[in-house]
């Protein structure tokens, strides 16, 4: 019996000592849209993958020149090194049947990064 006990506590020290948990970073991304050649944008915004970025509902961007160029920031905590992402506009999300944009932040705590709708 007291081998058993001393066999589950060395295993549970084992995973605990050595359990795979990735380290998270704080990243600041800041977002340029070219939107020349839409006409009567009402919205833009950008959705993906781990907060505050959801597949659901949209980051707003805010407009820096109007039916031209938008803009957003947002600040994630991940343990990954790029964030996937689509825009919108509209309501209606770009690239469709195509990959998602992936924005690779590796070894960086801040990136720009700059995109034109529906071109990949």
């Amino acid at each position: 019996m007291k081998k058993i006990i001393m066999i589950c506590m060395f295993t549970a020290f084992a995973v605990l000592q050595f359990s795979c948990v990735q380290k998270t970073k704080k990243v600041i991304i800041h977002l340029k849209l070219h939107v020349t050649g839409i006409k009567d944008i009402k919205s833009a915004g950008i959705r993906g993958d781990g907060k505050p970025l959801s597949w659901d509902k949209d980051l707003e961007m805010k407009p820096l020149i109007n039916d031209s160029l938008y803009t957003a920031t947002f600040t994630t905590v991940t343990g990954y090194n790029f964030v996937e992402c689509k825009f919108t506009v509209n309501g209606q999300t770009e690239l469709n049947g195509q990959p998602n944009r992936r924005i690779n932040f590796k070894d960086r705590n801040e990136v720009n990064y700059e995109a034109t709708f529906n071109q990949p």
